[in-house]
């Protein structure tokens, strides 16, 4: 029997560095008898002879169109809406392009199965060109728990983000964080260096205090990952006000938040509870909030606990302001979606080593359950898609 073929696409988000697949768990899968296609790429923070070293064949950026319907296709972002399939060179090409059908397997973070904006295009994709879309957001054990989510590297590289944002805001007041670009950050380390340059110049500015910083679900993944950072930065442990569950059952908004000097929510609801904060409870006397960073980042999720924002911020325009009323200083609003590629290194290493179990178990997809109950997710899901019934 021919051995299962993975195809790792190219990312086509600007500055997603990440990948699913790095040489390390590439070697891995070729030793288990898989064969791995390669699209070269010259944003991948892996360079593509590292994998070509590990075994992997190197294939034209962008031919995971053509592939054999078999190959399993992975990357991590959604796909864009102009994937080159098919090629109508009349007006109607934009849209056509835009809901081509698709006909491979999938695995991919979709962003699609809780009814986003333009969900049902997106998925319906999937249904018409008779593929099937593998979320990755959805594999999980028998319990329910994901496989593999890059929650700790997203905790630390938006707590790195919001750091830099209030030192920017000390030493350069009025004046916008410029890009924060990651490929200047070769490694963690490299980025820690460059946030504790920043807080040794803002800090004097700030009576030499370091920033006062409040973490919601500073339990789980995501809030390791922030207080890591901080800790790394050199913000003493006293300086950090960690909150889980047992802090936020009362309800909100906390004047506690608005009490610090950086917000850093970690927290992704799927039911509605009173916010943490509001721009009422932010707009009374004696604010010292400067910065929220937003790292479950859902503006248009009507249960998201931070009602501050309607749009995300990118890498380029790393922040947005907050407008609110009283005497507290400027605020602004951290909401990028792909955190994780600050730390695209550390952070996809970790995350194709926690997925790589159930990547070995791709040749027995259709028995393994990993597999199983990721397929019935998305049969369930397509059911859901207007006109189905």
């Amino acid at each position: 029997m021919a051995p299962t073929t993975l195809h790792l696409r190219s990312e086509t988000k600007y500055l997603e560095r990440r990948t699913p697949l790095t040489p390390t768990t590439t070697k891995a899968l070729l030793d288990a008898g898989y064969h791995i296609n390669v699209e070269k790429s010259t944003g991948r923070v892996f360079r593509d002879d590292e994998y070509e070293a590990a075994g992997a064949q190197l294939v034209p950026e962008g031919s995971w169109v053509h592939a054999p319907k078999d190959n399993i296709i992975m990357g991590l972002k959604e796909l864009p809406a102009d994937d080159g399939k098919p090629s109508v060179p009349h007006v109607l090409a934009p849209l056509m392009a835009r809901l081509a059908p698709l006909e491979h397997a999938h695995i991919q973070f979709g962003h699609c199965y809780k009814k986003q904006e333009n969900w049902d295009r997106y998925l319906s994709r999937f249904a018409r060109g008779g593929g099937v879309l593998y979320d990755i957001e959805f594999l999980t054990d028998p319990s329910g728990k994901r496989v593999a989510a890059f929650g700790y590297y997203a905790g630390f590289a938006g707590a790195a983000i919001a750091l830099l944002a209030w030192a920017h805001q000390l030493t350069d007041p009025g004046v916008a964080l410029p890009m924060v670009n990651p490929t200047d950050y070769p490694s963690q380390n490299d980025l820690i260096k460059a946030i504790k340059a920043s807080l040794s110049r803002a800090v004097p500015l700030n009576s030499s205090q370091p920033p006062r910083i409040i973490v919601v679900g500073a339990l789980g993944r995501c809030g390791t990952g922030v207080v890591d950072c901080c800790l790394a930065a050199g913000v003493p442990t006293s300086s950090i006000l960690k909150w889980d569950m047992a802090e936020t059952t009362a309800g909100g908004p906390f004047k506690e938040i608005a009490a610090s000097d950086i917000f850093i929510n970690c927290i992704y609801l799927s039911e509605k509870i009173p916010p943490f904060v509001t721009r009422e409870s932010l707009s009374k006397p004696g604010r010292k909030l400067r910065v929220v960073s937003d790292i479950s980042c859902d503006p248009g999720d009507p249960n998201n606990p931070v009602p501050l924002y309607t749009e995300y911020s990118t890498f380029t325009k790393p922040t947005l302001p907050i407008e609110v009323n009283g005497d507290g200083p400027d605020m602004v609003m951290i909401s990028i979606d792909h955190l994780p590629s600050l730390v695209a290194k550390e952070a996809s290493e970790s995350f194709s080593q926690l997925l790589l179990p159930s990547l070995k178990a791709l040749d027995r997809k259709d028995k393994e359950g990993v597999w199983v109950r990721a397929e019935q997710i998305f049969r369930e899901k397509v059911k859901e898609l207007p006109g189905s019934n």
